[in-house]
């Protein structure tokens, strides 16, 4: 008898794909629809998102870096305040609220009404509240140097050949005024949190759906040969809001992500998934890719994924970068990632 299972590649079958190899020796992840070579690559997304525009850079691709750091800035501090974590100086992007709203006020069709937050003696742009040490002297100099940021980050979206977004959490933090979405909880790092005037939104996989298809639909229109590349991260919550564990919520939120890029991948021939969250946290893979906390992925964990991606996409001669990558240290890690999130944990300690 003749069905579609007898057709199907051995990577289809559990038995023919997991058991009786070693989980490093699994195989068969990803099948490019999108290839990187000759194009110019842009990056965003959640903390993971920056391993894999360092690794671009490092493999040579024609990697975008619409704001690069001062030729004065050491760089040693460029991470500090901003620089070479993804195409752009817009730290990290969190949600698809968050995406969609940076595009939008890109092309100054969206202007926040929270325009600057109160901090330490002086002022933080409530978008990107971290993106240096220490506050802005003014508004005006906050304005002046937001202004040029997003003149940069049209640039980038106009020129991007390939976007590569990593999605990482369904959390937000709302403006009820007009929407805004931050991406931390207003007080954590900057401002006051106001009951009234800040909600919090636990997206949904059809809000989510929508608030990519939007920002497919306008990019699209801003710059009609993109493609876009999608990965979902497999770092868990450092916190949530929500009433649920943390560990629950943190499997809502990804398997919300997972799903939705399953669905925009399906729907359009120019979107592509690679499965860096799979990668990680298969349960053949026993945690093996884990720091001692079990959420940060280890250097070891990035360098297998990144492995697996150049294998893929590496075919046309090109020097790929040396793996595995050395382990690093808690303090060298905290330069080479900047993570928003991990500001929720001192707020963990400080509770009963």
């Amino acid at each position: 008898m003749s069905h579609p299972y007898r057709s199907q590649p051995p990577r289809a079958f559990w038995k023919k794909t997991v058991p009786g190899r070693h989980p490093m020796d699994v195989g068969d992840w990803y099948q490019p629809r999108i290839t990187f070579e000759g194009r110019a690559i842009a990056t965003a997304g959640s903390c993971f998102a920056q391993h894999i525009g360092r690794a671009l850079r490092g493999a040579g691709f024609d990697y975008i870096d619409a704001e690069p750091a001062p030729q004065g800035l050491p760089p040693e501090a460029h991470v500090d305040f901003g620089y070479g974590m993804y195409s752009a100086r817009y730290g990290n992007v969190y949600t698809s609220r968050q995406l969609l709203q940076l595009l939008r006020r890109a092309q100054g069709r969206f202007a926040p009404r929270e325009a600057a937050w109160e901090h330490k003696g002086g002022v933080v742009d409530p978008l990107r509240p971290t993106i240096e040490p220490e506050p802005f002297g003014s508004v005006g100099e906050l304005e002046m140097l937001r202004r040029d940021h997003l003149a940069r980050v049209l640039d980038m979206f106009t020129r991007a050949e390939v976007f590569v977004f990593t999605l990482g959490l369904t959390e937000a933090w709302l403006s009820a005024e007009d929407g805004t979405a931050f991406p931390l909880c207003p007080g954590t790092a900057g401002g006051r949190f106001d009951p009234a005037r800040h909600q919090f939104r636990n997206l949904s996989a059809a809000e989510v759906r929508a608030d990519m298809e939007s920002f497919v639909a306008e990019l699209r229109a801003l710059n009609p040969k993109v493609e876009i590349f999608l990965t979902v991260s497999p770092v868990p919550l450092m916190a949530t809001a929500t009433q649920a564990q943390v560990a629950v919520a943190s499997s809502y939120s990804k398997s919300v992500l997972r799903a939705v890029a399953g669905e925009l991948c399906d729907a359009h021939a120019f979107i592509d998934y690679f499965p860096s969250y799979e990668i990680i946290t298969q349960p053949f893979m026993q945690g093996f890719f884990y720091e001692a906390d079990k959420r940060e992925v280890s250097p070891h964990g990035v360098a297998h994924v990144m492995k697996t991606f150049f294998a893929a996409q590496g075919g046309q001669g090109r020097e790929l970068p040396q793996q595995p990558v050395p382990e690093l240290s808690e303090a060298e890690r905290a330069e080479r990632v900047k993570c928003d999130e991990e500001l929720l944990a001192v707020f963990g300690e400080a509770a009963p």
